[in-house]
């Protein structure tokens, strides 16, 4: 029995010595990122000297030029491209609509909507649409109307649900129609559709998005309107207007293109083998700088190797940091570099995703084992220093699902404060101004903790 008490007090005692010796070199980290950071002023330069990057852009080959060359000046022991085809979807020009309907003394009023192409979808051509337009609330009211729905424009009404606290709740019940909105409007006739963004935000810039197109159906025009907008439009519809509407967008399809997901890594120094992801995807919509979606997670990424590198750790496994390609309207890049390891057939135990934005961080959420997130869940005491407070399950980064999907590899996300993603998100005023210094280092410092534990301690 002594034996056993001293073992379990032993065992104990070594325990405490590997959190202080934890503790302690995560603070190193945080003061090596709060004190000598490069995050914020590297987003600076991708979002100031480069912009906006959509997939085929030219933005796009600027950054990952930028990309290549900061991982290299960063230390990164290889830096090298993965090449992927993508996607190169066009605006085509400024995006209009009108509404057209009668006054108190049925004198007919236009009203211009501030308005933006969903991503992917097809154009109106140069003569665009005009058409009656019907309010519907959801799929429900689609399904029951679907006799009245031919030949006008659908304006889905469907907004953000006010009671989650966490907002991407409500960001995945609203998207929905975003994504099949034309096609199940087209499926009944509709000519084209309108909805509200996704976005609970007060004031009235419209956010794009990405569709998918159920390819046996037209494929039909779709705008998404700011909110102001869609509030007075809804406003119309309840005090008994009738309301037309004109619009026009120029957006299509080019040729698919090649495009680049840009890896720089640290090499194992007893695995070299072995692999840990940890990324952000560099691409974004063409109408702002994509600050915070998602330069946020790329910088962030490059800080972890960064930072290691400052403070003299020699990792174990080989950390690899890397800037998908293509997350926004195609995911080619999460799916090539998953692709990739199964046919190199690569080791990869681990791998985290910042795309949540700049924020000031409150959790992780992953994809693994029962087993392996209890594990994850007792290094939880070092991250409350630096505002992080779960470890959730169930969730991952869009980029590293594939990883999870196709080889069984557990997979993170950074989760930052939500409240304010959501306003910026897609919009014109996700701009590097809308981003705190601070709030970034402290997503950088723990990502690089996490790393740095899943690097000593494995799960």
């Amino acid at each position: 029995m002594f034996r056993l008490f001293l073992f379990l007090l032993l065992l104990k005692s070594g325990s405490c010595v590997a959190q202080m010796t934890d503790s302690s070199f995560i603070r190193k980290i945080a003061d090596e990122i709060l004190v000598n950071g490069k995050a914020y002023d590297n987003l600076r330069v991708l979002c100031k000297t480069i912009g906006a990057r959509l997939s085929g852009s030219s933005g796009m080959y600027k950054a990952e030029e930028w990309a290549e060359k900061t991982l290299k000046n960063m230390g990164a022991d290889k830096v090298y491209l993965q090449e992927c085809l993508v996607p190169r979807w066009v605006r085509g020009g400024k995006d209009e609509a009108v509404i057209i309907y009668e006054d108190g003394k049925g004198k007919p009023v236009k009203a211009t909507l501030d308005v933006l192409a969903i991503g992917n979808t097809s154009g109106t051509g140069m003569g665009g649409i005009k058409a009656a337009v019907i309010l519907i609330h959801d799929f429900e009211e689609l399904e029951n109307r679907k006799d009245e729905i031919k030949g006008k424009i659908v304006f889905y009404s469907a907004s953000f649900n006010p009671r989650y606290v966490e907002t991407g709740y409500a960001y995945g019940e609203t998207g929905v129609y975003r994504r099949s909105g034309p096609s199940r409007a087209a499926r009944y006739g509709a000519l084209a559709i309108m909805t509200r963004s996704l976005s609970e935000s007060t004031d009235n810039n419209p956010h794009t998005g990405a569709t998918i197109y159920d390819t046996s159906l037209p494929k039909i025009p779709a705008v998404a309107m700011g909110l102001k907008d869609a509030d007075n439009l809804y406003r119309l519809f309840s005090a008994g207007k009738k309301v037309e509407a004109y619009i026009k967008t120029m957006a299509h399809f080019l040729a698919d293109t090649i495009g680049h997901n840009i890896i720089g890594e640290l090499t194992g120094s007893e695995l070299p083998n072995e692999y840990i992801t940890v990324g952000g995807h560099l691409d974004s919509w063409d109408i702002a700088e994509g600050a915070h979606d998602d330069g946020a997670g790329c910088v962030q990424s490059m800080e972890v190797l960064r930072s290691l590198k400052a403070t003299g750790y020699k990792p174990k496994h080989s950390i690899r940091v890397v800037l998908f390609a293509n997350e926004e309207n195609g995911l080619r890049g999460g799916n090539k570099y998953a692709d990739e390891v199964i046919k190199k057939n690569e080791k990869h135990i681990f791998a985290l995703e910042s795309d949540n934005g700049g924020f000031t961080p409150r959790g992780f959420d992953f994809i693994m084992s029962a087993a392996q997130l209890t594990r994850a869940r007792e290094w939880l005491p070092l991250f409350l220093p630096y505002g992080v407070y779960y470890f959730g399950n169930g969730g991952a980064g869009s980029d590293v699902t594939p990883l999870n999907m196709k080889s069984g590899i557990p997979v993170s996300e950074l989760r930052p404060d939500s409240q304010r993603y959501f306003d910026l998100h897609h919009a014109r005023n996700d701009i590097f101004e809308n981003v705190n210094n601070r709030e970034l280092a402290l997503g950088a410092i723990n990502m690089t903790a996490l790393i740095y534990m899943v690097d000593r301690y494995e799960l």
